[in-house]
Order: C-alpha cells, then structure tokens, then sequence
C-alpha cells in the first residue's frame, strides 16, 4: 500500500495560494499540510487561522493542521473551525499532553503528536494508544527545504515497533527533506505518511512528483 502524501503549503507561492490549493485538489495529493509557526516555539513566523479559512474555502482534501506553537490549547478549537481535520501538537510544547490530546479527540477530528529530532521515541510510550499520528520531524523544525537528518529511519522503526507492540492504531509521519532520495526507505522502515514541501512546488510539474511519490 502506498503512502499517503500529504505537500506543504508552506512551500507554495503565498501570492498565488488559491492557485496551488487547486492544483493539490486536481492531484493524487491525499491531505494537505499546514504548518503553523509562532515566532517562539519555532524561529520562524508563517501563517494563523485566516490563511487556514482561505486553504478550506479552496480545498477538497483533508487539512492537516501541524501546530509548531506554544500553548497549543488556546488555538485548537478556532483551528478546528477554520477546517482543520488533523491537529498535531508538539510534545515539548504540551505541559499537559494527554488533555491536549483529549481536548483534539473531543472535537471530533484527528489527534497528532510532533516529536522534535532531538526527542526519544520512548518519549511517546504513555500517550501511542491515545493518538491517531506521529508527525516526527526529520529536520529541526522552522524552516523549509533543510537537510533530512540520517537518523530519522531508525526513529521511524523504533517507533513502528512501539506501535505494533501496543495495539495503536497510529500512522506514521515524517516532516522535513523528504524527497526521492530518501522517501523509499522511509516508507519501507514503517511510515504511512510523506510531507513534501520543495521537492513538489519547486518542481516544474508538482502534480508529476505527488505522482511519482504515490507510486513508491
């Protein structure tokens, strides 16, 4: 079964986002990503609710909402509203996971957790069988189109294992560098779902690359 791919808009072309939203719709994309930054979780700034509502209004395919944010429990609901149907929360953001996590469940979507490069695997044993997705980060996270770091495919494995040794029902994610060197083999060590963010709205024909992705 092959991966489900999911680009980020982040890499878009912001002047032209209804554009490149419909071009995801018009793809064999099957979610799409958006990463939300705040300026102090992650040192970048990059959009909020408002840029989420256009995404939706344009959008066919499920919005996956990854919130790179302090607080995340404050801005949840209104991410829900703005059409949001996953939500990932970073782990080192979240002082109380598991009432993040049963604060997403209860709005009736998809519950996330984000797992920074630096962040053991074992860090996730207490909440597996509570969450649908693990969006682990295989770049230090704030910035598009950085080096995918090596180590990732053995923390894709350590943490299939966790899965399967639970019971969990969790789909694996991987966010940052992925592309067609490495987008194999992470499928291969146990990942259920590909961000692309350069590697597809750099390319000449984006649609091509989503192809191509869904073929592996």
């Amino acid at each position: 079964m092959s991966a489900l791919i999911a680009p980020s808009v982040l890499a878009s072309d912001f002047a032209n986002l209804e554009k490149e939203v419909k071009m995801l719709n018009e793809s064999q994309a099957d979610w799409i990503h958006i990463d939300i930054m705040d300026g102090i979780f992650v040192p970048n700034i990059s959009f909020g609710i408002p840029v989420t509502e256009a995404i939706k209004r344009h959008a066919t395919k499920p919005l996956d909402v990854h919130l790179m944010i302090v607080q995340p429990e404050k801005y949840v609901e209104a991410f829900h509203k703005a059409g949001a149907e996953i939500i990932s929360v970073h782990i080192e953001a979240c002082a109380h996971l598991h009432r993040n996590i049963q604060q997403i469940k209860a709005l009736g979507i998809k519950a996330g957790v984000a797992v920074n490069p630096h962040t053991p695997i074992s860090a996730l044993e207490d909440i597996i069988q509570d969450i649908d997705l693990v969006c682990l980060m295989s770049v230090n996270p704030g910035f598009g189109g950085q080096k995918f770091i090596e180590r990732t495919y053995d923390k894709v494995k350590q943490l299939k294992n966790m899965i399967e040794s639970s019971g969990s029902k969790a789909l694996i994610e991987i966010d940052g560098g992925v592309n067609q060197n490495n987008a194999k083999a992470l499928i291969a060590a146990g990942a259920n779902v590909l961000v692309a963010g350069n590697f597809v709205f750099s390319a000449e024909k984006p649609k091509d690359i989503i192809a191509q992705l869904k073929t592996l």
